[in-house]
């Protein structure tokens, strides 16, 4: 029978993710088939899976740590911030509307029977399901119809274990906190607890660890250090995207304010030869860089009015004149055009805004969102490539007739007259070995990473070692439970 448990943070960002993906990796080795499942996650930083939706990219990582393809059942309910106060709810890997935040309580309820029902569908696939939760607990003042933490794991009768960040100071109050706050039926269902990120000696906290046990009856199962590898592996937070030093090649990135699927950065990031600098608003973008890249967006309107706004469109000329190169990827690549139009007011009232002007293309949006795992092949080497496609809007114009990209049945992207700019909509090109190679020799250096596929399963490998040493696995397995059917 198909046993489960879930992982819930003190707190926002203590490390639940990285967990879940060391611990699906750990039960691997030790014969299980396990499986993710998370019931509703934040982020704008989604994963294309093989059954034709999205899903964050946190639970596309710890599928790839369970050795089996992301499906839209591990992450039945996924909200994608548009704005500061709205959000698009996407449900079983297809949109279903955009809500604001107070709208979205009302909304809750009714989505718990689908996320039920992709857990246990879920579940007859898998011997053990580890549940990721989202959040904390401790905001009692969302749990009437949650679906995220308490009130999924009281629906799907599973047991939660209780993580701690102990960098962020006060772990012993987050975790005593916690149980104080709670109702007396949710304080029952944790069972256990653990600490994350510890830097140094970790025997130096045994009497936190005795302390906490001692407040909330709950079983401890481990202090765990902090995990160096973790940059390493695909980050879904944005606040985790950070500038890494590497070598003397230099990638800036302009932070822009509804940044998406920024997991395109990690195979550079990983390059030896490779800086890559994130530039935060109100920053000018680096003199020196070889490249500038336009990341993903939500709001791709919102989000050129921003880059405006913060000086970069001066400063990216500037990059141009000095023969600098320019990548845009989706978002990006729209911002790079003469004009995006969203006549159907997708991002707001229906407009037209100009474009940087870098490619003789325009987009308009539309409705209807591509969502596609991609296999193509550079238009210049035919180096292949693989990647996804998760966006709104179509681009055309006479730089189109110049592609970046090959496919079987179309071209995509373009490369402007100049050969300094070029923009696609495929996400994660550059996970592709080969054609990571050909941008990087393309900006006077050498790739020195064989295989960004085979660095992440190495990571992933390490970080199950990780987790054995540091929890108590054999008891987190003794206190899931069977599902009920």
């Amino acid at each position: 029978m198909t046993k489960a448990i879930m992982i819930q943070g003190a707190g926002s960002n203590v490390g639940k993710s990285i967990l879940v993906a060391g611990i699906c990796r750990a039960l691997v080795k030790r014969g299980h088939h396990p499986a993710p499942f998370k019931p509703q996650n934040m982020s704008n930083n989604a994963a294309v899976t093989v059954d034709g939706g999205e899903i964050g990219r946190a639970q596309a990582l710890q599928a790839l740590a369970c050795g089996r393809p992301a499906i839209v059942d591990m992450n039945p309910v996924l909200l994608k911030p548009e704005s500061e106060i709205g959000a698009q709810v996407v449900v079983q890997g297809q949109r279903l509307t955009t809500v604001k935040a107070r709208d979205y309580a009302a909304l809750k309820p009714t989505l718990m029977p689908r996320v039920l029902d992709s857990f246990h569908r879920l579940a007859k696939s898998a011997d053990f399901v580890v549940i990721e939760g989202a959040g904390s607990p401790a905001e009692i003042n969302l749990r009437s119809g949650d679906i995220a933490n308490m009130g999924f794991a009281e629906a799907a009768d599973v047991p939660v274990i209780l993580i701690g960040d102990i960098d962020r100071g006060g772990v012993i109050a987050q975790m005593v906190g916690t149980h104080a706050v709670l109702p007396t039926q949710d304080r029952n269902r944790i069972t256990g607890f653990a600490i994350n990120k510890f830097r140094g000696d970790v025997s130096l906290f045994d009497e936190g660890m005795t302390a906490i046990a001692e407040h909330t009856g709950w079983a401890s199962l481990g202090v765990l250090p902090w995990f160096a590898e973790a940059w390493k592996l695909p980050a879904e937070d944005v606040m985790d995207i950070a500038t890494r030093a590497g070598g003397a090649i230099k990638i800036a990135v302009p932070r822009l304010a509804r940044i998406s699927n920024f997991d395109d950065l990690d195979p550079l990031v990983a390059e030896p030869n490779v800086t890559v600098e994130i530039i935060e608003q109100g920053q000018p973008l680096p003199g020196d860089a070889s490249l500038v890249i336009l990341p993903g967006s939500k709001s791709t309107i919102s989000d050129l009015e921003s880059f405006r706004a913060n000086g970069w469109d001066i400063d990216l000329q500037a990059h141009h004149r000095r023969g600098g190169q320019i990548i845009g990827i989706c978002g990006g690549y729209q911002m790079l055009g003469r004009k995006v139009h969203d006549p159907d007011g997708i991002e707001g009232a229906p407009r037209s805004i100009d474009g940087l002007g870098y490619l003789n293309i325009e987009t308009t949006m539309s409705p209807k969102k591509n969502l596609s795992l991609t296999e193509a092949h550079s238009a210049e080497t035919n180096t292949p490539v693989r990647g996804y496609e998760i966006h709104l809007g179509q681009s055309s114009g006479a730089d189109c007739q110049n592609p970046w990209l090959k496919l079987a049945n179309r071209h995509e992207g373009a490369i402007s007259a100049d050969g300094q700019v070029r923009g696609c909509y495929l996400h994660g090109l550059f996970a592709s070995d080969g054609f990571r190679s050909e941008v990087l020799t393309m900006l006077g250096t050498q790739s020195q990473l064989t295989s960004y596929d085979a660095a992440v399963e190495d990571t992933l490998d390490r970080l199950a070692a990780f987790i054995e040493q540091h929890l108590n696995v054999d008891a987190l397995i003794a206190l899931a439970r069977p599902i009920a059917p």
